[in-house]
């Protein structure tokens, strides 16, 4: 409709002389045909309102009314121009995204990253395919630390879920199960995808049931998902949570590690390490006051045998998300500097990057390079977090020592007190 006026105000210009009389015609010719559809028209800077009392019919001579007439056809070979200009560009940009990425050529059932490790990358990538992605909720009474229980509801039982991969372009056909020993409804919501809830609601599934719907991955990107039933917070925060990642077309960069990483907060009825089995507890999650903050579901699920593993000169790339369900996360790496980051696990990359905020249902891809070997603490820098609720884990870096890069302790001495320099 822009399109229309602002060609109508073209031909006007050209015309303004007749302005007087072409208002006065048009509003009689809206009055009988075209009231119901316009609201407004603004014609040469003038603004004509439409109502029944403002309209009139006006006697004009027959040579004016010659020229009008013609006008008037114009303007409506105008607006007929003009919407259709609009009606194909619109249509350029639904279907735009569509006839950039392919056709889709083939269908595997997707490989599954179970964590704290990636799926590996399809190397042999080359156009569009359909991936199958299979998705059981199991829901199981699992360990949240030493000597605590905690029921989880969980995607193919663990938590997270596991890491989905895929290419963009590609169609993701998720199958989406809820095992018959489930206690209720459970969905799933991708973030990667472009329609009602993210599949939400296509994937309402009762107990002993399988819902099946698919999304095509428009955009590239590191994506959250997770459970949306009601109430959407309660599922999150037990364990209902995972990430797809939507790599570009030519793929990610080849790196030698890739680790999978989410942070989580879990609210119980005990403080934390209360030991035996935990509940859930909403006055506490409505609070927004965890008892445990935790990467990939549990304390200690990164830590000591179950550490990352790295050697000196790898290129290490972590996926980390937060799915909270509350709290923003400041990921860092205590002893490195990301040679790069995808902030919030889209396109843009930064740089030199010490710690990276990432938001709730958010995700981001950090990358560094080892250089001396040693145990690195992977933390939320919201430090209390960290090494009082559970956000910690450990990267062991094997290797040859690097003094130039890093001494190590040179000296331990008594301290002496120093004249205060002038």
């Amino acid at each position: 409709m822009r399109i229309s006026i602002s060609l109508i105000k073209i031909y006007w210009s050209f015309h303004f002389r007749y302005e007087k009389y072409i208002i006065h015609y048009l509003k009689n010719m809206i009055k009988i045909m075209f009231c119901p559809l316009i609201a407004h028209l603004n014609l040469h800077g003038t603004m004509v309102i439409l109502s029944w009392k403002q309209l009139q019919i006006v006697t004009l001579k027959t040579s004016a009314m010659k020229k009008i007439k013609t006008s008037l056809w114009v303007a409506i070979a105008l607006i007929i121009l003009g919407a259709t200009i609009s009606c194909g560009s619109k249509k350029e940009r639904l279907n735009g995204d569509i006839q950039s990425l392919g056709k889709i050529t083939g269908t595997y059932t997707a490989k599954l990253g179970a964590p704290p490790y990636a799926p590996p990358s399809i190397t042999q990538y080359t156009s569009p395919q359909k991936v199958v992605v299979n998705i059981e909720v199991i829901e199981k009474e699992m360990e949240l630390a030493n000597g605590v229980k905690y029921t989880f509801w969980t995607f193919n039982g663990t938590v997270p879920g596991p890491m989905v991969r895929v290419h963009q372009g590609d169609e993701v056909e998720v199958h989406f199960s809820n095992s018959p020993n489930s206690t209720m409804p459970h969905n799933i919501d991708f973030h990667a995808a472009t329609g009602p809830g993210g599949g939400a609601e296509a994937s309402a599934t009762a107990p002993g049931r399988t819902s099946i719907f698919s999304f095509r991955a428009l955009k590239p990107g590191l994506f959250i998902y997770h459970c949306a039933m009601a109430p959407v917070g309660m599922h999150i925060a037990n364990g209902m949570y995972g990430l797809i990642l939507v790599e570009p077309k030519e793929g990610l960069p080849k790196v030698d590690k890739e680790f999978y990483v989410v942070q989580s907060e879990i609210y119980t009825d005990g403080k934390f390490g209360d030991s035996g089995l935990q509940h859930f507890n909403l006055e506490k999650a409505l609070d927004e006051k965890p008892d445990y903050v935790v990467f990939n579901g549990r304390v200690g699920s990164l830590m000591g045998d179950n550490a990352f593993q790295a050697k000196t000169g790898d290129k290490v790339r972590i996926f980390f998300g937060n799915a909270g369900p509350n709290l923003t996360s400041s990921f860092h790496v205590i002893g490195e500097i990301f040679d790069k980051v995808y902030l919030e696990g889209g396109q843009l990359i930064n740089q030199d990057v010490q710690t990276t905020l990432v938001p709730t249902g958010g995700a981001v891809i950090t990358e560094f390079t080892c250089k001396v070997p040693g145990y690195y603490t992977l933390v939320d820098h919201a430090i209390f977090r960290a090494f009082n609720k559970g956000a910690i884990g450990q990267l062991e870096i094997t290797g040859e020592p690097n003094k130039e890069i890093y001494s190590g302790k040179i000296k331990d001495e008594p301290f002496t007190s120093k004249p205060a320099l002038p």
